[in-house]
């Protein structure tokens, strides 16, 4: 009964998280999609505590307090700082609108579930189902960097697509706590990466939206 309770609430945690992917997705206002980031790596840290305890891997509590510290808290911070220096806390505008793009969003939890559960038919139970649900989650996040033509917009779609590549590795129980701390690291100095580069390119060319600077460059060319 306990054993059954501990899956139920661990799948319940991981189909949550595709959920607040989906609402990403809904956002069309960069300070509400900032709040909703948040609120993503708030289940993720959930997520990951809850594997911690079911698989009686203190090291897994180390990363869910990185989750909850730098992706909840320092990132958003900082990316909510980015949006007001640069004034880009407007509407977001997106390829094909909204509906499409939600539409999208369900045909790729399909097809997650279709290709990885006969995949991973023997695995454990609890890693069969959270790995298929970090996968849609994972493409989520790139039909979010596809279909946003803001490119601050496409630094949070990269943010949850890694998000869901830390809910497989700590469901399939594949990812050791150095990699983690590395990938963590990693992270941090790409996104002070991302944040020179933009406001760069927002004094070169007074806007980041990706579609203006491709024709920009199609006008210089």
């Amino acid at each position: 009964m306990g054993h059954g309770l501990s899956f139920d609430i661990a799948h319940t945690l991981a189909g949550f998280l595709v959920l607040v992917s989906f609402l990403m997705l809904y956002q069309d206002r960069m300070l509400a999609l900032l709040h909703v980031l948040s609120l993503h790596a708030v289940v993720l840290a959930a997520s990951v505590a809850w594997q911690a305890h079911i698989q009686q891997a203190p090291h897994l509590y180390i990363t869910a307090a990185m989750a909850l510290g730098f992706k909840a808290i320092l990132i958003p911070w900082a990316l909510r700082r980015m949006m007001f220096q640069m004034g880009i806390h407007r509407e977001i505008e997106t390829v094909g609108g909204i509906g499409l793009t939600m539409l999208a969003g369900m045909a790729l939890v399909a097809l997650s579930l279709e290709v990885m559960l006969p995949v991973t038919a023997e695995a454990d139970p609890v890693a069969r189902e959270d790995v298929a649900l970090a996968l849609s989650v994972v493409l989520i996040g790139l039909l979010m960097m596809v279909t946003r033509r803001n490119a601050l917009s496409q630094v949070v779609g990269f943010m949850s697509l890694e998000n869901g590549i830390i809910l497989a590795a700590t469901g399939a129980r594949g990812m050791p706590l150095v990699v983690e701390i590395s990938v963590a690291f990693s992270i941090l100095i790409a996104l002070i990466v991302v944040g020179v580069f933009l406001f760069r390119i927002r004094e070169q060319f007074d806007t980041i939206d990706v579609e203006a600077l491709d024709r920009s460059r199609g006008g210089q060319e």
